[in-house]
């Protein structure tokens, strides 16, 4: 599956080209910092797994108030490296591969 390139921005981890996208509105249970913010990465030219990064922060866009700095390029890049550590083959299509980076996210009350 492809990311849109309409709202995504390109990436080059390790010689290689991906997309990478945060959804513009949080979720609902984003929105109130029941849950973390998450983004997608997929190869830029042929995509094939999409990788679905799950963070440790509340989505910038939240309704309640809970700071977050935005997500950074060197934060997509070292996650792509630990994905690709952990067996995710970006040109293989397939299921989306979960990184679970989530520990230490606290919900909002």
């Amino acid at each position: 599956m492809a990311i849109a390139k309409t709202g995504s921005r390109r990436i080059v981890v390790d010689s290689v080209a991906y997309r990478w996208r945060l959804r513009g509105r949080p979720s609902y249970c984003q929105a109130l910092g029941w849950s973390p913010c998450t983004y997608a990465v997929a190869l830029d030219d042929d995509p094939g797994a999409v990788l679905v990064v799950r963070t440790a922060g509340p989505h910038p866009g939240n309704w309640v108030g809970r700071r977050r700095s935005p997500v950074l390029p060197s934060d997509v890049a070292r996650a792509v490296r630990r994905a690709l550590q952990r067996g995710w083959e970006p040109g293989v299509a397939g299921a989306q591969f979960r990184l679970d980076l989530s520990q230490g996210f606290v919900a909002s009350p």
